[in-house]
C-alpha cells in the first residue's frame, strides 16, 4: 500500500498555500505515528502479550514497540490529562494513545524504558491507596468498561454510569489485572436504551432502563416545544397531537406503544421520563463483535430489572460477578460468554448462573419469530423438568 508523502497538511509559514488542506476532518494520522512505527509501517511480524497489560510488537527489521496499557476513566480532569502527558514525555518521548474502551496506552521502543514506565505507573496512587493508572486489560481477562455519560453529561439516563462502572470494576479488578479467564470478557454499560455504549455486542452489558412512559406537562409543552418535532421524534409513533380542556395544543401518549427511549424528552423538556421507582438496571450477556469461532452475536437480556441502589449497586455487582465466575468455571479455552452459553444451551446458562427465567426474557417485538428456536433440540434443566411434571408430562 502506497502512502501519500505530500498532502499531510503540514504548514510552511514561508509558503502558506503550499499543500494546503481545509480544516475539515482530522489531521492525517501519519503525523502522529512514532518514528519506529513509521519506519516499519506494514512490516510487522507478530505481537505478543508479555504480561497482563504489556504488549510487544516485533517488525521484520527487528525493531520492537512495547505498549503498557492502563485502565482509564471516561471523564478526565485537565490535571489528569496533564499527568498522562507528563508520563508520556518522561518515558515514551511523548507517545501516548487512548483506546475506544477508555484505556491509556503508553508506547516506547525500549525495554528499559518500558520497565521504568511500569515502575512509575505502579507507584502513582490516589490518597485512598488505589492505583491511578492500573496496568491490565489485555488477553483472557476483563477489559476496561466502556460506558456512557450518565448523570454528568446527559438528560435521559435511567441510572448513573461513573458510579456503577467504578463499583463493578472494583469487584472485577483481579480479572482486569490477570489473564486467567477462558477468553477476553468485554463489559459495557449504557445509561438508557439509546445505548451510547456497546451493550448490544458485549459479553456482559449493563443497561439503565426506564419502565414508565413520559409525563406530559401540558402547560409548559405548548409554550416551549415544537409539537410536530416531538411527534416525529417518536420511533414507535406513540405520540399524537391533542388539545387540553382549555383548548391548548398539546400531545398525548399511547402508553402501550411507548418504548421509554426518551427521544421525546430530547426534543421537549415538558416530557420528563426519569422516575425514582420505575428506573432500573437490566443485565445482558452473550454479545460480541469478533468473528473468531463463531459469527458476531447480539447480547441477550438475562436479568430484566435490578434496583438502582446508589452509589455501589450491590445487586448489579453481585450479578455480574456470578455470571463471570460461572463462565470462568465452566467454559472451554477461547470460548467467549456467548459461545459458552450456546454450547451448553441458554437453559443451562440460567441454571449455572443461578438466574431465574421469566416471561420478561422472551422476545415480544413484532419480528420476534426470527429469534425463536425452531428445532427440536432442547437442553433440559431441573427447571424445565419441573415444568413438565407440573403439567403432567412426566409420571
Amino acid at each position: 500500500m502506497a502512502l501519500s508523502t505530500e498532502r499531510l497538511g503540514l504548514y510552511n509559514p514561508q509558503k502558506p498555500m503550499e499543500n494546503r488542506l481545509t480544516d475539515l476532518g482530522p489531521r492525517h494520522f501519519w503525523q502522529y505515528f512514532p518514528s519506529v512505527i513509521q519506519n516499519n509501517y506494514g512490516k510487522w511480524l507478530y505481537h505478543d502479550i508479555l504480561e497482563p497489560g504489556v504488549l510487544v510488537h516485533v517488525a521484520e527489521s527487528g525493531d520492537k514497540v512495547f505498549t503498557v496499557r492502563c485502565g482509564g476513566c471516561r471523564f478526565m480532569t485537565v490535571e489528569n490529562i496533564r499527568e498522562i502527558c507528563d508520563i508520556a514525555d518522561k518515558h515514551c518521548d511523548g507517545v501516548v494513545r487512548f483506546t475506544t474502551r477508555n484505556n491509556i496506552e503508553f508506547m516506547t521502543d525500549s525495554h528499559d524504558k518500558m520497565e521504568a514506565l511500569k515502575k512509575d505507573l505502579q507507584g502513582r496512587k490516589h490518597v485512598s491507596g488505589s492505583y491511578k493508572f492500573p496496568i491490565g486489560g489485555t488477553g483472557a481477562g476483563v477489559t476496561n468498561i466502556v460506558h456512557t455519560q450518565g448523570y454528568i453529561h446527559c438528560h435521559t439516563p435511567a441510572t448513573d454510569a461513573s458510579s456503577m462502572v467504578k463499583a463493578v470494576m472494583d469487584d472485577l479488578f483481579d480479572h482486569f489485572q490477570g489473564m486467567k479467564l477462558p477468553a477476553q470478557v468485554r463489559v459495557s454499560m449504557a445509561c438508557c436504551l439509546n445505548m451510547c455504549g456497546a451493550v448490544h455486542c458485549s459479553d456482559v452489558a449493563l443497561l439503565g432502563y426506564h419502565r414508565k412512559p413520559p409525563i406530559v406537562d401540558h402547560e409548559v409543552l405548548a409554550k416551549v416545544c415544537e409539537i410536530p418535532l416531538v411527534i416525529a421524534a417518536c420511533p414507535t409513533a406513540a405520540i399524537s397531537p391533542t388539545k387540553t380542556e382549555s383548548g391548548q395544543k398539546s400531545v398525548k401518549i399511547k402508553n402501550e406503544r411507548c418504548m421509554f427511549c426518551g427521544n421525546c424528552y430530547t426534543m421537549c423538556m415538558a416530557l420528563p421520563l426519569s422516575d425514582y421507582e420505575g428506573d432500573c438496571v437490566t443485565i445482558m450477556a452473550g454479545g460480541k463483535v469478533s468473528n473468531r469461532i463463531s459469527p458476531p452475536k447480539f447480547s441477550k437480556v438475562v436479568i430484566p430489572a435490578l434496583p438502582n441502589n446508589f452509589p455501589r449497586f450491590p445487586e448489579v455487582c453481585e450479578s455480574v460477578k456470578t455470571i463471570i465466575e460461572a463462565y470462568a468455571a465452566d467454559a472451554n479455552k477461547y470460548e467467549r460468554v456467548g459461545d459458552w452459553a450456546e454450547r451448553i444451551g441458554w437453559e443451562k446458562f440460567f441454571e449455572k448462573c443461578n438466574l431465574p427465567f421469566s416471561d420478561h426474557l422472551i422476545d415480544d417485538y413484532r419480528l420476534q419469530y426470527d429469534t425463536y428456536r425452531t428445532s427440536t433440540q432442547f437442553k433440559y434443566t431441573d427447571a424445565s423438568w419441573a415444568v413438565s411434571k407440573a403439567i403432567g408430562g412426566i409420571k
